[in-house]
């Protein structure tokens, strides 16, 4: 699923490198959570990110879920989890993100890779727009893409051998063959250089 969740309106923007350690460490926590829905033994995650853009006034996400409760489950646990660590870093009070999420169920092959591509590419979206994103760098380190291995051509982040994962590994068919069978996504070029929080 592609999920969009919008903040509040008058909060601070997410697109800074103090609310992307907050929110990296959420996604690293939800990640290790252990919800499943079996036992202990041979659990199986039942919502699991696999990947995400941080945009100024909201968050998309990419996600597995065994069903729209376990979906809605998995995405209460870690917008609680965002929300107390960008409180405590904003030193306020109060609910962060707006009471809806928008949610799109991705169906096939074709439809997937179009939401990896907008979701890693998503500030490039938004900087031909207008809007307030710096998108020179190849890829976007505000997004899973250091961490995604379906690009064409093969990309390096130094220093991210230091950083824990903050997605987890796709399960589902649709997310780890299905999609390629439209092409892996091409690094678009870069007109300045990668900075990584």
């Amino acid at each position: 699923m592609h999920v969009t969740i919008k903040l509040r309106p008058h909060l601070p923007r997410l697109r800074r490198c103090d609310e992307y350690a907050a929110l990296r460490a959420a996604f690293v926590a939800a990640c290790s959570a252990p919800a499943s829905s079996h036992g202990a033994k041979g659990a199986v995650a039942a919502f699991r990110l696999c990947h995400f853009a941080i945009l100024n006034d909201h968050l998309h996400l990419i996600a597995e879920a065994q069903s729209r409760q376990f979906l809605s489950r998995g995405l209460q646990g870690l917008l609680v989890r965002i929300a107390r660590a960008l409180n405590k870093l904003w030193h306020r009070q109060g609910t962060v993100f707006a009471d809806r999420y928008h949610e799109h169920i991705l169906r096939n092959p074709r439809e997937t890779r179009n939401a990896l591509k907008y979701v890693l590419q998503s500030a490039r979206h938004h900087a031909a727009e207008g809007r307030m994103v710096d998108a020179r760098s190849p890829i976007d380190p505000f997004t899973s893409a250091p961490w995604f291995d379906g690009f064409r051509e093969p990309i390096r982040v130094r220093g991210l051998e230091a950083i824990v994962r903050p997605v987890t590994e796709a399960r589902t068919w649709l997310l780890t063959i299905g999609w390629r069978r439209h092409g892996l996504l091409p690094v678009p070029p870069a007109s300045g250089p990668l900075s990584f929080c």
